[in-house]
This record gives C-alpha cells, structure tokens and sequence, in this order.
C-alpha cells in the first residue's frame, strides 16, 4: 500500500510500504481520511521522542472495514488501545492504562495510508447522516469532550452559570468549545491569534473569538481549556481563571512555565491535566456527532495524501483558515 511516512525532522516520503497484518480480532479498515493533529505536527518538527522515524503518523481516522469484524460498515476509529484488564480499565479510566497505545506511535503504524489494522472494539459504526469527513473529526473533539467532562466535575458554579474560555481554535480548541455548549455551558468564548482562522470561527462555527489582546481585559472565567499547552497560555489561564475556577489543559505544546503557582494556591484554583479520552468518552462524543449536538462538522479541508508534506508545511505557516486538514488516499 502507500503510505505518507515521516522520515525525519521535516521530512515525509509517500511511498510504498508493507500491507497490515490484522491480528485475531482485528478489522482491516481502508481509510477515507485521516486528520493532521498536533502532535502529527510536533513530531514532524522532530520534538517528539516517543514518535521516532521512520513511522506513519495519523490517528484522526475515519474508513470502511474491508475485512473481519464490521465488513462493509464505514467506521470512526478510537486510536486508543488499552490491555481492558488492569484497575484504569476495570474503573472506567481506560486512557490511563499503563500498558496503553495508541496508533502512530510504536509499535502501532498511523492512518496516513491507505489502510489501517484495528480491534474492533476500538470502532463505532458511522450512521448514513454521517460523512466520513465529519467522522473522521471524532477522535480531535473527544479530546475536548473529556477536559470538559473532568472539569465540570471541579466547579463550584453550575453548568447554566459558568463563563468558559478556550484557548487555540485548532481542532482540539474548537471541539472544546463545541463539547462545553454540548455540555450545557452556553457561555462560552475563545481565543484565537490568527485573524483569518478567527474570522472563520466566527462565520462559520458561530462561536465567539477574542484576540488575546481582548481576551486579557475580558474579564475571569469559571472554566478555561487550554488547548495549546505553551507557557504563554498556561500563564493567561492561571490569571484569567475566577477565585474556585478549572483550568483544563490539553495541549502538549512545551513542558515548562507559565503556571502561577502562587495566585493558583491562594485563589483555589483547580488545574487538570487531560490526556486522550475513554472509550465511554469516545462514544459519548460519537453520539452527540450523530444526533447533531456539535454542529454541522464542516469545518474541514480536505487534501491528498501524496500531497501531505505541503499540508503540514501550510500549516506550520500559519496559512490555513479551517481548524483541519484531512489527508485522503489518493487511490
């Protein structure tokens, strides 16, 4: 098959490479598109030791299984394999299992290619009302299903009540937003530095967009989502969250700073570090996808597979309005 296979610090290859090799149990999935996240790109910039050339990359994947369990059905792709056995998994916190893996990080390949090999407990099959588009978005918005979940468990106000802030409005920021209404927090905001992505937030999402610049003289929130994770957004968290508020940080940006620890200790802040999603989560997301609580799941680009170098470089730019690209196989 062909596969978009990141050789080394901003480089890929479209190339030939081995077909999977389905394990008992497994559907073999021929991908309709898989999304470019974050961490794809944080790995193509080499900063990523856990994702080391070369490897297929992509784990936003949405396709139709061709063999094994759910022949013919058109799936959405939880990445996310646990063992099902240990005390995270028996208690519901699957993506705490320490024997977790997920697709595109050793030893499991990504869904840059034309096919992909999954247990099929790790599907959710795709209603005709679904596009394999709007699919594929399932796995970026679980992220931000799951910091919202955990992080209303944490407030002192109720859901009707709460003010919340998003930071980013990439995939993972906008699927927060989305998951917060969904959620039943209507007040919602958030910010997004580049003018052009904002304004399609704005016409096209209907969520409502500050520049950071605004966003510093808006005022203190209930709840914030970090959808970024680099110093300079922890620290417009720490001082933008109330006295009692949650900070729930997502993104994986850089490791150091930001954090008042201080103004945290003595305002109570509650701050949640939020990985993945369970297998609860993923289908929770599914369902509110399906039955149109998200919104109308249009916020996508959609480009060739054998083109994906250009993608990734367009979006390290900053040159691409939509929150994501998806790559497609080309055949």
């Amino acid at each position: 098959m062909k596969a978009l296979v990141y050789t080394g610090p901003e480089t890929q290859a479209y190339r030939d490479v081995a077909d999977p090799a389905p394990s008992a149990g497994d559907a073999l999935i021929k991908v309709a598109h898989t999304g470019i996240c974050g961490s794809d790109m944080h790995a193509f910039l080499g900063h990523d030791e856990r994702r080391p050339a070369p490897l297929i990359l992509g784990h936003e994947v949405a396709g139709t299984v061709v063999s094994g369990p759910l022949e013919g059905k058109r799936v959405t792709v939880n990445p996310l394999v646990t063992c099902g056995t240990c005390a995270a998994c028996r208690s519901g916190r699957d993506n705490l299992c320490p024997d977790r893996q997920i697709i595109s990080m050793p030893p499991r390949e990504g869904g840059f290619a034309d096919y992909l090999a999954m247990p099929a407990g790790n599907l959710v099959v795709v209603p005709d009302n679904i596009t394999d588009s709007q699919a594929a978005l399932a796995e970026p918005i679980a992220c931000g299903w799951h910091a919202v979940r955990l992080a209303k468990r944490a407030l002192i106000s109720g859901p009707s009540e709460a003010k919340a802030l998003v930071i980013g409005g990439g995939a993972i920021g906008l699927g927060a937003a989305l998951s917060l209404k969904a959620q039943g927090i209507t007040q919602v905001r958030l910010i997004e530095p580049n003018a052009e992505r904002a304004q399609f937030l704005k016409s096209s999402c209907g969520i409502e967009v500050l520049t950071p610049d605004q966003a510093e003289t808006s005022g203190q929130y209930d709840l914030i989502v970090d959808g970024v994770g680099y110093a300079a957004t922890r620290a417009t968290a720490t001082k933008l969250a109330k006295p009692g508020g949650v900070i729930s940080h997502i993104g994986l940006g850089s490791s150091d700073g930001g954090l008042d620890i201080r103004r945290m200790t003595l305002q109570e802040i509650t701050f949640i570090g939020t990985y993945t999603y369970t297998a609860e989560d993923f289908r929770e997301t599914t369902k509110a996808m399906f039955d149109g609580r998200l919104g109308a799941l249009d916020w996508t680009e959609i480009r060739p597979l054998s083109d994906g170098l250009r993608a990734f470089t367009d979006l390290r730019q900053g040159a691409v309005a939509v929150p994501k690209i998806l790559l497609t196989p080309d055949n």
